[in-house]
């Protein structure tokens, strides 16, 4: 009798790898790299006012952080594939309704979009945990960084030149992107993720979980991390354009500067080398140090807006040093039975820096100019320069064991930010012991 013959890849899912999550994200850095100098002068131009601009950001924070931190209450009902699939199609529908270009079209486009991004967020974090092991994270931020560089590099650039030319394209392309982007993940076939079940019985409360992120120093240092930085993106992503345009520079000059500085994005294998050769806490204090200086300093009353534009410029590169370093000891630190739950946690450093960075401008802008948000940002990035300090010295140094002894005998887990390719040579594998530092 003949047999059917059935493709392999049609019966049986290939397991995802790094470079299968790394080409998903970039293909989402093309969508939202096409508005992120856009929606800033769509906001402006349709509310005429940096203060007004800045608490319907604040408002729509508060409410995707919300969201964020349902999402594991909702993956208990609805699966986790088609919560993805969800935040993919409110991406495509806010950038169809922004096309509008009313205060309330506007709105409801920034908004649809920001929810859109959490959600895809969330479930992004949780398949990358569940299949991507430890000792490859390292390797996975900068590939998707790398894979992220030419939608963040050409993106804010374009964006801003085709909004001048015809304004709804960019929006156009960024919906087409997004529904390339849901393409990818149906053709990856992630299905729900990995289920792993702990002996007590989970909580049905979606915010039990807090008290668990809580009691771990090194998820709560990791999360400062990222919130902050995030924050330095937002002074940096938002309020560089609306200056911008204040002293007469021009529309497109935010979105210039932006895809400049993302440029740097092609230099992170450089910069995962750097952090190899000294360490993580060298590469996050560097990062928020210099950072925050040139903010600061940009800041200062100079008269002459370009110089403000060249620092903050320049701190952004640091921006990038941290986007490669600050976010990888919150992700070894998390347990397999709590993916989901601390996925939520660290996807909503993207809300409440959504929340704190309008917020504090709002208020910074009641006393002083707009130049006031860029030192306001780099004394919070200062500040957790401060912090990192506590960083332990070797963390990131790869420490791996020439023998096949016990666990305790060696600092294995430190080899999780060792370079590819001296894991990839080791003819036998390694044991690894929970980070203790």
């Amino acid at each position: 009798m003949h047999e059917r013959r059935i493709p392999e890849w049609l019966r049986h899912a290939p397991a995802p790898s790094v470079r299968g999550f790394a080409i998903l994200a970039g293909t989402e850095a093309i969508a939202r790299g096409m508005l992120v100098s856009v929606m800033p002068l769509v906001m402006y131009g349709a509310l005429s006012d940096a203060r007004t601009v800045s608490k319907v950001y604040f408002i729509i924070g508060a409410i995707s952080l919300l969201i964020g931190l349902l999402i594991p209450y909702l993956i208990r009902f609805i699966p986790r594939r088609w919560v993805y699939v969800l935040g993919a199609l409110m991406f495509m529908s806010g950038a169809g309704i922004a096309t509008l270009a009313t205060p309330a079209t506007a709105i409801a486009g920034l908004a649809l979009t920001t929810f859109a991004v959490v959600t895809t967020f969330v479930c992004f974090n949780a398949y990358v945990l569940d299949h991507v092991a430890k000792i490859e994270l390292s390797k996975f931020e900068t590939s998707r960084l790398f894979y992220s560089a030419l939608g963040w590099t050409v993106g804010p650039a374009l964006g801003a030149f085709l909004y001048d030319w015809w304004r709804p394209a960019p929006f156009l392309i960024a919906a087409a992107a997004s529904g390339a982007m849901l393409l990818i993940f149906l053709v990856m076939r992630l299905g729900n993720g990995k289920l792993i079940a702990k002996s007590r019985r989970a909580p049905t409360n979606p915010f039990a979980y807090f008290g668990r992120f809580v009691a771990q120093p090194r998820l709560v240092a990791g999360w400062i991390f990222a919130v902050v930085r995030s924050c330095g993106w937002w002074v940096y992503v938002v309020y560089l354009p609306i200056y911008a345009v204040q002293n007469g520079l021009g529309s497109q000059l935010g979105g210039i500067a932006l895809s400049m500085s993302n440029a740097a994005l092609f230099f992170t294998p450089l910069m995962l080398r750097f952090m190899q050769r000294r360490s993580v806490r060298a590469a996050v204090r560097i990062g928020f140090l210099m950072s925050g200086a040139l903010f600061f300093l940009a800041g200062m009353p100079f008269g002459v807006p370009e110089i403000a534009i060249i620092l903050l410029m320049m701190g952004s590169i640091f921006l990038i040093l941290l986007d490669v370093s600050a976010g990888l000891p919150f992700l070894l630190a998390v347990k397999p039975s709590e993916r989901t739950e601390m996925s939520a946690i660290y996807s909503s450093f993207r809300d409440v820096s959504g929340i704190l960075t309008p917020g504090a401008a709002w208020v910074v802008l009641l006393f002083s100019p707009l130049a006031g948000v860029f030192t306001a940002g780099g004394a919070g990035l200062l500040l957790t320069w401060v912090l990192a300090r506590k960083l332990h010295p070797r963390l990131g140094q790869a420490r791996i064991s020439v023998e096949s002894g016990p666990i305790e005998q060696v600092e294995e887990v430190q080899a999780a930010f060792g370079l590819p390719e001296m894991r990839e040579s080791q003819a036998k594998p390694h044991h690894l012991a929970p980070d203790q530092s």
